[in-house]
Protein backbone atom coordinates (compact mmCIF):
# COMPACT_ATOMS: atom_id res chain seq x y z
CA UNK A 1 0.00 0.00 0.00
CA UNK A 2 1.85 3.05 -1.58
CA UNK A 3 -0.56 5.76 -1.54
CA UNK A 4 0.71 9.32 -1.43
CA UNK A 5 -0.31 10.50 2.57
CA UNK A 6 -0.13 14.22 3.58
CA UNK A 7 0.48 13.40 7.21
CA UNK A 8 -0.50 16.83 8.21
CA UNK A 9 -3.80 16.30 6.91
CA UNK A 10 -3.67 13.13 8.22
CA UNK A 11 -3.01 14.10 11.70
CA UNK A 12 -6.05 16.65 10.73
CA UNK A 13 -8.39 13.99 9.80
CA UNK A 14 -7.13 11.70 13.49
CA UNK A 15 -9.39 14.04 15.67
CA UNK A 16 -12.12 13.27 13.43
CA UNK A 17 -11.42 9.77 12.69
CA UNK A 18 -10.97 8.93 16.22
CA UNK A 19 -14.48 9.54 16.82
CA UNK A 20 -15.54 7.05 14.10
CA UNK A 21 -13.20 4.68 15.13
CA UNK A 22 -14.95 4.46 18.80
CA UNK A 23 -18.30 4.55 16.91
CA UNK A 24 -17.29 1.53 14.36
CA UNK A 25 -14.78 -0.82 17.22
CA UNK A 26 -15.99 0.61 19.92
CA UNK A 27 -19.46 1.11 21.12
CA UNK A 28 -21.24 0.29 17.46
CA UNK A 29 -18.98 -2.87 17.98
CA UNK A 30 -19.99 -3.93 21.48
CA UNK A 31 -23.51 -3.50 20.12
CA UNK A 32 -22.99 -5.47 16.43
CA UNK A 33 -21.67 -7.82 18.48
CA UNK A 34 -24.62 -8.22 21.14
CA UNK A 35 -26.66 -8.42 18.33
CA UNK A 36 -24.25 -11.21 16.39
CA UNK A 37 -22.58 -13.18 18.69
CA UNK A 38 -20.77 -14.51 15.15
CA UNK A 39 -18.58 -11.12 14.76
CA UNK A 40 -17.36 -11.67 18.36
CA UNK A 41 -16.44 -15.41 17.82
CA UNK A 42 -14.71 -14.74 15.06
CA UNK A 43 -12.31 -11.93 15.97
CA UNK A 44 -12.01 -14.14 18.99
CA UNK A 45 -11.15 -16.94 17.32
CA UNK A 46 -8.85 -14.98 14.68
CA UNK A 47 -10.90 -15.11 11.72
CA UNK A 48 -11.32 -11.70 10.84
CA UNK A 49 -9.21 -8.59 11.61
CA UNK A 50 -8.57 -5.20 11.66
CA UNK A 51 -7.31 -3.89 7.91
CA UNK A 52 -4.49 -0.92 7.41
CA UNK A 53 -6.67 0.31 4.99
CA UNK A 54 -9.73 0.88 7.70
CA UNK A 55 -11.84 -2.42 6.84
CA UNK A 56 -12.30 -5.93 8.43
CA UNK A 57 -10.69 -8.48 6.66
CA UNK A 58 -10.68 -12.16 6.85
CA UNK A 59 -7.40 -13.96 8.37
CA UNK A 60 -6.77 -16.71 5.69
CA UNK A 61 -9.71 -18.95 4.04
CA UNK A 62 -13.44 -17.56 5.54
CA UNK A 63 -17.27 -19.31 5.81
CA UNK A 64 -19.65 -17.65 3.74
CA UNK A 65 -21.61 -16.59 6.82
CA UNK A 66 -18.47 -14.80 8.25
CA UNK A 67 -17.17 -13.65 5.00
CA UNK A 68 -20.34 -11.88 4.30
CA UNK A 69 -20.43 -10.32 7.87
CA UNK A 70 -17.18 -8.58 6.73
CA UNK A 71 -18.66 -7.67 3.68
CA UNK A 72 -21.80 -5.74 5.41
CA UNK A 73 -19.81 -4.54 8.16
CA UNK A 74 -17.37 -2.81 5.60
CA UNK A 75 -20.10 -1.67 3.82
CA UNK A 76 -21.03 0.15 6.61
CA UNK A 77 -17.82 1.83 7.16
CA UNK A 78 -17.57 3.05 4.25
CA UNK A 79 -20.32 4.69 4.00
CA UNK A 80 -19.68 6.43 7.70
CA UNK A 81 -16.45 6.74 6.10
CA UNK A 82 -17.88 9.23 3.33
CA UNK A 83 -19.34 10.89 5.07
CA UNK A 84 -16.76 11.98 7.93
CA UNK A 85 -14.08 12.20 4.91
CA UNK A 86 -16.44 14.54 3.51
CA UNK A 87 -16.85 16.62 6.50
CA UNK A 88 -13.48 16.72 7.03
CA UNK A 89 -12.28 17.89 4.04
CA UNK A 90 -10.43 14.79 3.53
CA UNK A 91 -10.55 12.19 0.78
CA UNK A 92 -12.90 8.63 1.75
CA UNK A 93 -8.95 6.85 1.56
CA UNK A 94 -7.46 9.17 4.04
CA UNK A 95 -10.11 8.72 6.32
CA UNK A 96 -9.98 5.08 5.85
CA UNK A 97 -6.59 4.71 6.12
CA UNK A 98 -6.68 7.06 9.31
CA UNK A 99 -9.33 5.10 11.26
CA UNK A 100 -7.36 1.69 10.01
CA UNK A 101 -4.20 3.19 11.73
CA UNK A 102 -6.68 3.83 14.78
CA UNK A 103 -8.39 0.66 14.74
CA UNK A 104 -5.59 -1.21 14.78
CA UNK A 105 -3.61 0.80 17.44
CA UNK A 106 -7.16 -0.53 19.36
CA UNK A 107 -6.40 -4.15 18.87
CA UNK A 108 -6.88 -6.27 22.45
CA UNK A 109 -3.86 -8.70 22.88
CA UNK A 110 -4.87 -12.28 21.01
CA UNK A 111 -7.01 -9.71 18.16
CA UNK A 112 -5.76 -10.38 14.04
CA UNK A 113 -4.34 -7.18 12.58
CA UNK A 114 -2.63 -5.97 9.29
CA UNK A 115 1.11 -5.31 9.21
CA UNK A 116 2.71 -2.88 7.43
CA UNK A 117 3.93 -5.39 4.95
CA UNK A 118 0.41 -6.82 4.42
CA UNK A 119 1.07 -10.14 7.21
CA UNK A 120 -1.45 -11.18 9.51
CA UNK A 121 -0.10 -10.46 13.49
CA UNK A 122 -1.81 -11.66 16.49
CA UNK A 123 -1.69 -8.21 19.16
CA UNK A 124 0.55 -9.64 22.13
CA UNK A 125 0.56 -7.39 25.04
CA UNK A 126 3.78 -4.66 22.54
CA UNK A 127 1.98 -2.24 20.65
CA UNK A 128 0.93 -3.52 17.00
CA UNK A 129 2.98 -2.61 14.50
CA UNK A 130 1.64 0.27 12.40
CA UNK A 131 2.17 2.42 9.19
CA UNK A 132 4.84 4.84 9.99
CA UNK A 133 2.71 7.27 8.11
CA UNK A 134 0.10 6.40 11.06
CA UNK A 135 -0.78 9.72 12.96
Amino acid sequence: MNMPVNRTKLRRVALSAAAVALAIGGVAGIAYAQRDPAYDAARKAGQIGEKMDGYLGTVGSASPDIARMVKDLNIKRRAVYAEKAQAASATLEEYAFTSGCLAIARTAPGEKYQAPDGSWQTRTGAPPIRDPRCP
